[in-house]
């Protein structure tokens, strides 16, 4: 099914942390499937405003709202906004995700606190928050990583923080299985965007992820985009509470 078939059009899709990296990337699949696009940002409003106008290059409506999820009131702020603009939310896709990378015996309780909030008590308010405008045939994508049930070097935070989130999606799942609501989580393996600059340089994982997978080629963001796009559609009705890797099979293998 190629992406120029609207298969998602009257669909209001909300993306945090939508203007860069793979959040970039689902928001433009979405938006070339004629939805609606709304995103949030937290720093930078020349990427968010350059997002902005890319999405709606494709004849979609965009709004762009600034919110720093790890406060509760902006959380409630975001899907008001899109509640208010739209009337529903359609989809759901908890992108946005934040950690310190630091060992289990470095990290403080600061930068637990921090992460633990951006990458697992957001997705959770959020998805509760959205679910109160989501018509029957509702969806909620969580993006994970391999780190939720692997340990990778110093990435105790944000694998702990991945790891509740997967457990997240199976409570969800059946807490909004009433509403018609379906929630699943995409956990995708290296994919080189920025994101990856948070990780040491000796730790070499820019290398791991621009090697090629067994599938015979690194993984992009449109590969992790195409798979959000495909649970969101009739099709993917009956997949509840699971976790999708996209990794190109690169975690079947011992390195």
């Amino acid at each position: 099914m190629g992406s120029a078939d609207k298969s998602l059009a009257g669909k209001t899709a909300l993306v945090t942390g939508g203007s860069r990296g793979i959040g970039k990337a689902i928001s433009v699949e979405m938006a070339m499937r004629g939805a609606d696009i709304c995103f949030n940002y937290l720093r930078s409003h020349s990427a968010a405003r350059a997002a902005e106008e890319e999405f709606a290059a494709h004849g979609v409506s965009v709004l762009r709202h600034r919110a720093n999820l790890a406060d509760d009131s902006a959380i409630e702020g975001l899907v008001d906004a899109v509640a208010e603009r739209f009337g529903k939310i359609d989809i759901l896709v908890n992108n946005a995700a934040s950690g310190v990378m630091r060992p289990s015996t470095e990290l403080s309780e600061k930068h637990w606190d921090w992460t633990q909030s951006i990458n697992a008590k957001a997705p959770w308010m959020l998805a509760a928050r959205a679910a109160e405008f989501m018509p029957d045939g509702g969806r909620v994508v969580n993006l994970s990583s391999p780190g939720s049930g692997r340990v990778l070097p110093s990435y105790f935070a944000v694998g702990v923080s991945k790891a509740a989130l997967e457990a997240i999606t199976r409570y969800m799942a059946i807490d909004l299985a009433p509403q018609g609501i379906s929630v699943n989580t995409v956990s995708a393996g290296f994919v080189e965007t920025d994101a990856l600059d948070a990780f040491p340089d000796e730790l070499g994982i820019k290398e791991v992820a621009s090697r090629s997978t067994p599938a015979g080629r690194p993984v992009t963001p449109e590969d992790v985009a195409k798979v959000v796009a495909m649970l969101c559609l009739p099709d993917a009705e009956m997949i509840r509470g699971q976790v999708i890797v996209v990794d190109g099979g690169e975690m079947l293998v011992h390195r």
